[in-house]
């Protein structure tokens, strides 16, 4: 699979108001995205993407993400049948940030530890307490 490449907005304005994708990755080649539900809204996960991520989901209509622990494409679901369908794409003003709404398949959860979203703890008094 060859690297994706985006193009580089030329100015401020086509940056924030042009209509070209022209994502700003950091300097490890990284772009954040954080997953909601497209029916109810909850958020789901948050996860890294690389050109090649995001050229991927934009071409599959899936959430593809970039695993910097095993430092390769990860699509979600492959192994847990937990596929997010994009049903809406969104990208920051400044283009260093990717929302996807989806709607999960499988079991309808996102997180690899069991829990439908991976936000599933809250901190209280300094603590972590499960609130699924």
């Amino acid at each position: 699979m060859t690297q994706a490449s985006f193009p580089t907005a030329p100015t401020k304005d086509a940056l924030e108001r042009g209509e070209v994708l022209s994502p700003r990755f950091d300097a490890g080649g990284l772009i954040a995205a954080v997953a909601t539900h497209a029916g109810t809204g909850e958020v789901l996960m948050f996860a890294w993407m690389n050109a090649e991520a995001l050229a991927r989901t934009i071409e599959l209509g899936e959430a593809v993400y970039f695993s910097r622990s095993r430092g390769e494409l990860w699509h979600k679901g492959d192994t847990s049948g937990q596929v997010q369908k994009i049903v809406e794409m969104r990208i920051d003003c400044d283009q260093d940030c990717v929302w996807l709404k989806v709607l999960p398949q499988g079991d309808g959860g996102a997180c690899h530890v069991g829990f439908r979203s991976c936000f599933y703890r809250v901190v209280e008094d300094g603590k972590l307490v499960e609130r699924p």
